[in-house]
């Protein structure tokens, strides 16, 4: 649920070490696996469907016999007097995180979250949006899961958590408005020996069909918050085309609805409409993203219509369908939060253009080991119109550290999670991946992706400036390597990277531009990896890497902490395969047909090339 602010802290204070006697009298077998299978990560079941042994967020909510088992615990959700949905307690073990994420689905439009931490220390910290706190034991918070939020537990013990979730009543809300606006001193709440109280569950929280009041109410929220990525006319066009495709399913829907209403003979239409919804706007392609968590739009309507707007199990207008059990009507499995994985220490190779990283990251893809968005990712960064040169403040392709701000962190790292493939091709589907990237114009933007991965650990490839500035020369003659087809105050197509200062070249013969193109970056790559510790650079020689491929991705996989597996011994067990951008193939001494433009260039990089055989 959206809130005013990404915390607010309830005004009450509840028993933390009563909560705690209670937790320690469960036994082991009680915690179960996180069900998004996050490491680390287990729960306990307070409140379920039907009170049995499951994760599920649609149908008759009931205690559970933990929960009945526990007085206090019954005590502390009667005291907020609502209604409750899924509840339990939460387990994060030492140096465990739940990682970055926004939930999304149906289940979460109308609810909110409450914590009330039991175990926990300052190291555990929740990350909210733009805002950090620590929530502390016996206190209760409640959260905006709508922005991009995760948790870590720097401690040595494991955090415990009672989490529940609720859609909250007028009461509630007129308090949580105050404790947002200020600090209100906490009502403490002490455990009554022998008190009985009353906790009601959700009995109905899912409709056989979704009525059109709440599929306009579901939709108009996300269209206000709906951005394209395109820039200018085309951008405008998009977001015409989304909301004629909004407004054409929400009329459409209301037309059954006046047919069918929930009935049998509906069901089948129903989802035919919804079918051709998730196409029309998959078609629209996937620069159509929320503006405050950056999730793509065909995601974020897949779990709030397209997953629960239609569910025959649940009896019209209701109740249970005939052979459903009177309190727990079938319902669909909750499906699992949409999430970015932990990017642990990503490999990221750096190199001036035609230099042979193709090559080198294609024999590092084999391990599966590496996860990788399937070859060059130029929609990375330039899927951002604001950092396309020609953009306020962007002349090249350089970027700094600067530039990067938390909603552009997780909106690159969302779109990275949809194109992530392991070393066979298929979809990454972990918690956590070793991500292997290679895009030339990178090399111009280090800062940037070390502050987008603190850990990341760079690979510097560098080859010889002859053969290098040769195929740099190759590649603009073939126009298969054009990136700027149209670049404001130049002349005709730019091709490969743009450093910065290229204006200066308006005029300037090609190989003068192919031997800046080569120093510019090479330059640039280490002065910024100079700033960083020597154990997160790792410098290759591609004549080195030609010759010995097997000692040189030894090499590589000790300072990246990866095995020299099966897969990489095969790779480099005899002379590597042509690499998909190979403009001809490799030839001792190819580069000598273009040696009467480029030697003279030679003596002006001598101390850029003596720079780059001393460094390490």
């Amino acid at each position: 649920m959206k809130l005013e602010v990404p915390f607010i802290k309830l005004p009450f204070r509840f028993d933390a070490a009563r909560l705690q006697e209670e937790v320690a009298a469960f036994p082991a077998g009680a915690w179960v696996r996180h069900p998004n299978n996050l490491d680390g990560n287990s729960a306990l079941r307070l409140i379920t469907v039907g009170g049995g042994d499951n994760d599920d967020v649609a149908g008759a909510m009931a205690p559970t016999a933990h929960l009945l088992a526990s007085p206090y615990l019954q005590q502390v959700l009667a005291h907020f007097g609502v209604v409750w949905s899924r509840s339990r307690l939460m387990k994060l073990g030492p140096g465990a995180t739940v990682p970055m994420h926004t939930d999304i689905n149906y289940h979460w439009h109308h609810r909110v979250r409450l914590h009330i931490p039991i175990v926990t220390t300052p190291e555990v910290r929740f990350f909210c949006d733009d805002q950090v706190v620590h929530m502390g034991q016996g206190e209760s918070w409640i959260f905006d899961n709508w922005r991009p939020h995760k948790v870590e537990n720097g401690s040595d013990i494991e955090r415990i958590h009672l989490v529940a979730d609720t859609t909250g009543n007028g009461r509630f809300w007129d308090m949580a408005h105050a404790a947002a606006g200020q600090e209100i001193a906490p009502q403490t709440v002490p455990y009554r020996p022998g008190a009985r109280v009353g906790i009601a569950t959700e009995q109905h929280n899912v409709y056989r069909v979704m009525p059109p009041s709440e599929v306009d109410d579901l939709l108009r929220d996300l269209a206000e918050e709906t951005m394209s990525l395109k820039a200018g006319d085309a951008g405008r066009d998009e977001m015409k085309a989304y909301q004629r495709v909004l407004y054409g399913f929400r009329q459409d829907w209301r037309q059954l609805w006046s047919l069918f209403a929930d009935g049998d003979r509906g069901v089948p239409h129903y989802r035919k409409r919804l079918e051709m919804l998730l196409q029309q706007v998959q078609a629209l392609g996937d620069d159509l993203r929320v503006r405050s968590n950056q999730m793509p739009v065909l995601r974020v309507i897949g779990q709030r219509i397209g997953t629960y707007a239609v569910n025959p199990e649940v009896g019209a207008m209701g109740t249970p369908a005939p052979g459903a059990g009177a309190t727990t009507p079938a319902a669909p499995a909750a499906r699992p939060v949409v999430r970015t994985p932990d990017y642990d220490r990503p490999v990221i190779i750096v190199a001036a253009p035609r230099s042979g990283s193709t090559a080198l990251f294609e024999t590092l893809a084999v391990t599966p080991q590496l996860h990788n968005p399937g070859g060059e990712a130029h929609w990375l960064v330039e899927g951002f119109r604001m950092f396309l040169p020609g953009a306020p403040g962007v002349e090249s392709n350089r970027l700094t550290a600067d530039r990067l701000t938390p909603e552009i962190a997780l909106a690159m790292k969302s779109r990275l999670a949809e194109k992530l493939v392991d070393a066979s091709g298929a979809p990454a589907d972990a918690p956590s991946v070793r991500l292997l990237e290679k895009t030339p114009k990178n090399a111009l933007r280090i800062p940037f992706f070390n502050a987008l991965f603190p850990d990341a650990r760079f690979v510097f490839l560098w080859r010889e400036p002859e053969e290098n500035i040769s195929s740099i020369i190759d590649a603009w003659r073939a126009g298969g390597w054009v990136t700027y087809p149209q670049l404001p105050g130049w002349d005709g197509p730019w091709s490969l990277l743009l450093p910065p200062g290229w204006q200066g070249l308006k005029g300037r013969p090609l190989p003068e531009i192919a031997a800046y193109q080569w120093a510019a970056t090479n330059r640039t790559i280490m002065d910024d990896l100079e700033q960083l510790p020597a154990d997160r650079r790792h410098v290759v020689r591609y004549s080195d890497f030609l010759a010995d491929p097997a000692a040189v991705i030894r090499g590589v996989c000790g300072f990246a902490g990866l095995e020299f597996d099966a897969a990489l011994s095969e790779r480099t067990g005899g002379d590597l395969p042509p690499s998909r951008h190979t403009l001809t193939p490799p030839e001792a001494g190819k580069w000598k047909k273009n040696a009467a433009e480029i030697e003279p260039l030679i003596p002006g990089l001598a101390p850029l090339l003596e720079r780059l055989r001393g460094f390490a």
